[in-house]
């Protein structure tokens, strides 16, 4: 096969599957709580409801978190940030990481047909793009992390208000429309901080009320934030599965067998969800009969998309190959979608990567080695959260 056609291919497929990672379909299917193709439609109703109803409740818990831009963490919060950790915390999804990326991944609506756990979009400043986004409750109100006016930081705010009345852009859905039903939508909690901000103490005063009410919303979502899933920051996974060739070896394509044993870490120091790891990846490949044991730092770029890269050590043909060269390995992990249980999280992963002898000197042919040494793997990885 022509090394060019080889480049497009992989670049086609890379290209595919992280459009679709980050910019996903709205939510009717591939989250844990989803109803199934089969359901009748009052199960997908009932299922679609309550999916809205946990992701308003896990947004309650971060009142009072102030506004950082670019943060994803109760140290700080930006609009985005903010929905994409009530969305991750309730049903263990990532969200499209800006306003403006939210924007062209929810399905229009009006208004008048929003429903509690909808997106309410603005434009703030003298920009026409999307610069802005709340979780929307019912009644005109919504939840959102702002970064400015009186009160910044999450909170509740309305769309009947001056500011927001002039910068509204539109409403959104991620979720199919349930049947009518609502939810607190946090007038009382609002009036009570206005009548704080007269006293001279706003800042004290709405800090310890909402302190308190994310208090009392957390008893309402223990039990899933305390799931045998884990909700540490480390996590320890495993997976397998088949090798596939890019290039037959007379007439072969199935490379052999691999596996992996990954330990991570979760940070957000970039200002976003990341993992950091040290992944041993077993091989066996069956087509020269050779036994690999790759050792790579892996990157998690976001829920989605990994990268990884280190030394090859082999059995069957020495760590150092002749010609002054040495093995290496490096390659992108993409899981399009995963499914939370108590035993942990099942995710279906696909993953190209690179295993060659590298040599220096002007006799290496890059364009060779890839056509020789690009191999894609599908499998199944299980994810287990460790720590509090």
């Amino acid at each position: 096969m022509p090394i060019k056609l080889i480049v497009k291919v992989f670049i086609s497929v890379l290209l595919f599957f992280c459009t679709y990672g980050l910019f996903a379909s709205p939510l009717e299917s591939g989250y844990a709580l989803a109803p199934r193709a089969s359901a009748s439609q009052e199960e997908k109703d009932l299922a679609y409801r309550n999916a809205r109803i946990r992701v308003v409740e896990a947004s309650r818990k971060y009142l009072g978190v102030p506004y950082r831009y670019g943060g994803m963490s109760t140290a700080g919060l930006d609009c985005s940030g903010f929905l994409g950790l009530a969305f991750n915390d309730a049903l263990g999804v990532s969200l499209p990481r800006s306003a403006s990326a939210l924007y062209s991944w929810t399905v229009r609506i009006p208004i008048e047909r929003a429903q509690p756990g909808d997106f309410v979009f603005f434009r703030t400043g003298n920009t026409s793009s999307i610069t802005h986004v709340g979780l929307y409750l019912g009644d005109r109100r919504f939840i959102h992390a702002a970064s400015a006016g009186s009160q910044t930081g999450v909170i509740y705010s309305s769309l009947d208000e001056q500011y927001y009345v002039n910068t509204y852009a539109g409403a959104g859905r991620a979720f199919p429309e349930s049947a009518p039903f609502s939810v607190d939508t946090g007038s009382t909690n609002t009036a009570a901080a206005r009548n704080n901000s007269s006293s001279g103490n706003s800042a004290a005063s709405n800090t310890a009320s909402n302190r308190q009410t994310r208090t009392a919303e957390q008893s309402n979502t223990n039990n899933r934030n305390n799931s045998n899933t884990g909700s540490g920051p480390f996590l320890f996974g495993v997976s397998a599965a088949p090798i596939w060739l890019t290039v037959s070896n007379e007439g072969v394509v199935f490379g052999g067998f691999s596996a992996q044993v990954s330990f991570a870490v979760q940070t957000d120091f970039l200002g976003s969800k990341m993992s950091i790891g040290l992944d041993v990846r077993p091989e066996f490949d069956s087509y020269n009969s050779v036994f690999y044991l790759p050792v790579t730092l892996s990157l998690g770029l976001n829920e989605y998309i990994s990268i990884f890269g280190g030394p090859v050590f082999s059995f069957g043909n020495p760590l150092f190959v002749p010609d002054n060269g040495f093995y290496y390995y490096f390659g992108m992990t993409i899981t399009p979608v995963s499914f939370k249980t108590n035993a942990g999280e099942f995710s279906p992963y696909f993953q190209a990567s690179m295993q060659s002898d590298f040599k220096y000197g002007s006799d290496y042919d890059f364009a060779a080695d890839i056509s020789k040494n690009l191999r894609f793997t599908t499998g199944v990885r299980w994810v287990m959260r460790l720590g509090s």
